[in-house]
């Protein structure tokens, strides 16, 4: 009888380099259990994310180069670059920049007022307080400043009875200034939440040192404050800029569409309100300002990167 026939006919003999073999595959098998362990942790948020974004986004693509009778087709895209939905875009995008610069500045030097003032009640109250401001929005918004500055607004007599008209400074509710005034509310509560952190991350260190050096207070924030700041600041603007760019119910409500901003045209095309053969001009806008929205938070996680490494 062979060997091979002992080793077959005795179930207590065992051969070692079959043990070796299976040895290794199952440590390979527990490596790979380990390395794709952290992806089914955030599998359930993948998946909400596909269904509640992937999917609409792909939808939105889909229609926007489709026509009623089917087929693919550029016309849609053609008219949302033209006539009054390309002005739509220039009012949304103007309406972004500026309710994102202007509360995005003031945020600022409010946040910076708060951090550096010796009150941690004042810090809790206002972290407290702008943390709800910021999610403040929509029909209470509006009624709230139509019945302080609107036309027959509180405020609006009581400045009249002191001698000022708004009106003959050019200032109405319902105008594209109107809708920024409005914008400011919100935005700026935001942008002091996104820049707290940044600011608590300037050590009292590096302004010990530089003044040390011999560094004005002015020298420590042009070279040590300002660029450990912007990237944080900027980060904070984009942020403000897609806030305000893809906002539709305050605006909505307070001008009721007189206003051509894209969010509200979509909204049109939502409530019936369809010309003849332009019912995917809709998907058409909604791409275009997902295109726009998806390059502001690139640009946002490029600098939200930059600006973890001086808050760590």
């Amino acid at each position: 009888m062979s060997k091979s026939e002992v080793v077959a006919s005795d179930p207590g003999t065992s051969v070692p380099g079959s043990e070796a073999t299976t040895h290794r595959t199952s440590s390979l098998l527990r490596r790979v259990l380990r390395k794709i362990e952290p992806a089914f942790a955030i599998a359930p948020f993948l998946i909400f994310t596909f269904l509640g974004l992937g999917v609409p986004s792909l939808a939105v693509i889909y229609y926007a180069f489709h026509g009623e009778k089917g087929g693919w087709t550029w016309s849609n895209m053609h008219l949302v670059t033209h006539g009054i939905f390309l002005v739509g875009f220039e009012n949304s995008i103007k309406l972004g920049l500026l309710s994102a610069i202007i509360p995005g500045i003031l945020g600022v030097f409010l946040a910076y007022a708060i951090q550096t003032s010796n009150s941690n009640v004042l810090r809790r109250l206002t972290t407290t307080g702008a943390g709800v401001l910021a999610n403040f929005g929509g029909i209470n918004l509006t009624f709230m400043f139509i019945a302080t500055l609107g036309s027959t607004g509180i405020l609006t007599y009581w400045l009249r009875d002191l001698g000022i008209n708004l009106a003959n400074f050019g200032f109405n509710l319902f105008t594209f200034s109107g809708v920024l005034f409005v914008y400011m509310y919100f935005q700026l509560p935001l942008m002091v939440l996104v820049v707290t952190p940044a600011l608590g991350g300037l050590r009292q260190s590096w302004r010990e040192a530089a003044e040390n050096m011999g560094a004005s207070s002015w020298k420590y924030w042009r070279h040590v404050g300002i660029p450990v700041l912007m990237p944080s600041i900027l980060g904070g603007m984009l942020l403000l800029f897609g806030s305000a760019f893809a906002a539709y119910a305050t605006a909505e409500s307070l001008t009721l569409g007189v206003i051509a901003l894209s969010p509200i045209q979509i909204g049109n095309f939502l409530n019936g309100n369809v010309i003849a053969g332009q019912t995917h001009v809709g998907y058409a806008i909604a791409l275009g300002m997902l295109v726009i929205l998806t390059v502001t938070m690139i640009f946002y996680s490029l600098v939200r990167k930059r600006a973890s490494k001086w808050l760590r």
